[in-house]
């Protein structure tokens, strides 16, 4: 049984960093991506990055380009989602995915993902 469990979530003023953690069980591909989503109240979820594992393939919305990098460690099992500069905008609650083409529809639609963890909050105060 699959298992995505994300951590690293919290509060901070705008400006500040946090660094997510997605450490999955019973789940190794290193044929597809994993990837970070995120929902605020009230409006839809959309992609934040997917990476294929070896570094070759990432891709990000585009709002955090050069504030958000994705990484994966293969031999923890675990993806991570570095993000600086944070805005109030990025606050949402984020969600860890696994198992899906390494595609920007697939990040742009949240379609193909067959794994889901629970969210993790991030809340940025201005």
């Amino acid at each position: 049984q699959v298992q995505l469990m994300e951590s690293g979530g919290g509060s901070v003023q705008a400006g500040g960093s946090l660094r997510l953690s997605c450490a999955a069980s019973g789940y190794t591909s290193k044929y597809y991506c994993m990837g970070w989503f995120r929902q605020a109240p009230g409006k839809e979820r959309e992609g934040v990055a997917l990476s294929d594992g070896s570094g070759g393939i990432t891709m990000y919305l585009d709002s955090v380009k050069g504030r958000f990098t994705i990484s994966l460690d293969n031999a923890k099992n675990t993806q991570y989602l570095q993000m600086n500069s944070l805005k109030p905008e990025d606050s949402g609650m984020y969600y860890c995915a696994a198992q899906a083409p390494c595609t920007q529809f697939a990040l742009d639609s949240g379609t193909f993902w067959r794994h889901w963890g629970q969210g993790t909050q991030v809340t940025v105060s201005s």
